[in-house]
């Protein structure tokens, strides 16, 4: 038996398929049975992602704002995606070693009206550990719907990191 045959719609060399008038692609209860698929696969996709700097942040793919973070040797950057909104809107703290984007995006339009929407409205809070950050010159700047944080590390915290030598494995003769 070909497992094909046990699938009630697909691909079969091009030949199409009698569907039950529940399963037919035109049909609405298909569409909110593919959108449910959807709506799961995208909530668990990325929870086993791995940690973000070591901190035990798991980097989630439906994480809103969308994150780009770059750490080198004497700070790190960060620049959270914020289209839509201004300032006033978003709050950067940082709490025991902690780095706190928060704040809400609010519709321009009313839900009565709203037929159909893919953008992200509502309250949101990302926590990124940052260790060994100097708190007192941590800048951020807001342009063009983009929030840049850059926090600078302290000496101690460079003066941590330990380059290990890479050496050959020596071949011996058994």
């Amino acid at each position: 038996m070909n497992v094909q045959d046990l699938v009630p719609w697909g691909r079969n060399g091009g030949r199409s398929r009698n569907l039950p008038a529940e399963l037919d692609p035109g049909s609405t209860l298909f569409t909110l049975h593919r959108e449910m698929n959807r709506l799961f696969d995208d909530f668990f996709r990325g929870f086993d992602a791995p940690a973000l700097m070591g901190g035990g942040a798991a980097v989630v793919a439906g994480a809103w704002p969308r994150l780009e973070v770059e750490e080198t040797e004497n700070e790190y950057r960060i620049n959270a995606e914020l289209p839509g909104m201004d300032e006033k809107d978003v709050e950067v703290l940082l709490q025991d070693g902690v780095l706190v984007l928060r704040g809400e995006k609010r519709a321009k339009i009313e839900d009565k009206n709203r037929a159909f929407s893919e953008r992200f409205y509502g309250r949101f809070e990302r926590r990124l550990p940052l260790d060994g950050v100097d708190e007192d010159h941590i800048q951020a700047r807001f342009e063009n719907g983009v929030l840049t944080i850059t926090a600078p590390r302290t000496m101690q915290s460079r003066e941590r990191v330990k380059r290990i030598q890479i050496g050959q494995a020596s071949q011996t003769a058994h």
